[in-house]
């Protein structure tokens, strides 16, 4: 028998067992077929459809980038003491504002 007349025949009978849902102990038993033979061809067609797969050249796709959008600004509040101006962003730290208040009011 030719070798891919052997591989036909292990592939046709692979499929059997897949779809019969039984343990292959029992189709094995059932169908004459070695239990090891079973394993060890699973493994062999498994292994050649994997690397016929790996074979296959590699696609490449164009991709658009675009860049970022700039984050939205967020709630300010400006404070003048004289000449100095003081931001204040959305969550700032009141007792680091409070303090810089009075330094400032300290030098103008």
């Amino acid at each position: 028998m030719a070798r891919e007349d052997v591989q036909k025949k292990w592939e046709d009978r692979i499929a059997a067992f897949r779809s019969s849902g039984e343990k292959a102990s029992r189709w094995c038993k059932a169908n004459h077929v070695d239990r090891r033979g079973l394993y060890t061809w699973m493994k062999r067609l498994s292994a050649s459809s994997n690397s016929s797969t790996a074979a296959k050249p590699t696609t490449f796709i164009k991709a658009k980038v675009t860049p970022e959008q700039e984050p939205k600004q967020s709630a300010c509040l400006r404070i003048r003491l004289g000449e100095a101006v003081i931001e204040v962003d959305a969550g700032f730290n009141p007792a680091l504002l409070r303090d810089v208040v009075q330094a400032l009011e300290a030098t103008c």
